[in-house]
């Protein structure tokens, strides 16, 4: 009888300017490496598609809506994810938003218990690169905000991914993303996935 493979749902978050995106995809490929295939979502991505309908032009701009839109196409967005039947799927996300009212979780308890993650990851770096990465990043209308505010955002999503892994019983693993350091990023995501399938 051939044992059927667990499927490995692993949310990973990072604030903007970590190379947590860079990281993910370098993860994929070097999965796809060893014959085995994980499936990218980017959460925003999905609720940007939703948001187009309410008139909106770029990602950036869903900050700015209130707090009940935002529910609404987080909900939408985790529905959809969680109807797919990928082997390995990799949630690129945020554990916060940084909104006009206040931090607003990126995925909170009701999300989790949608997305029922395997595993939680969040990518970090070095305050001052984050900043750097961010002030050159011409991609993106990012907000430029200070070292002391990196730091506190790398410490709320400390807390928050934490809280995530006892509310869903998954583990977490903190990972940094040092400056040409990316496959060591990468290897680590591939080693826990590929012991979780």
């Amino acid at each position: 009888m051939v044992e059927s493979r667990k499927r490995v749902v692993a949310i990973v978050v990072g604030i903007a300017g970590v190379g947590k995106s860079t990281v993910i995809s370098r993860a994929a490929e070097l999965l796809s490496q060893k014959n085995t295939k994980a499936t990218i979502i980017v959460f925003g991505t999905l609720m940007f598609e939703e948001s187009k309908k309410m008139g909106l032009k770029n990602r950036d701009e869903m900050r700015k809506l209130s707090i009940e839109d935002q529910h609404l196409l987080q909900d939408i967005a985790a529905k959809r994810i969680a109807q797919m039947n990928e082997e390995i799927l990799i949630i690129d996300t945020h554990m916060f938003i940084n909104t006009t009212e206040g931090y607003y979780p990126g995925i909170p308890s009701r999300l989790l218990e949608i997305l029922k993650p395997s595993y939680l990851i969040m990518i970090a770096a070095d305050p001052a690169e984050i900043v750097r990465r961010r002030t050159t990043d011409n991609t993106r209308d990012r907000d430029i905000v200070s070292l002391e505010n990196i730091r506190n955002e790398l410490e709320i999503s400390k807390a928050m991914v934490a809280t995530s892994s006892v509310l869903t019983g998954s583990p977490f693993i903190l990972i940094a993303n040092d400056n040409g350091m990316i496959d060591n990023a990468a290897s680590t995501i591939v080693n826990v996935l590929a012991k979780g399938s």
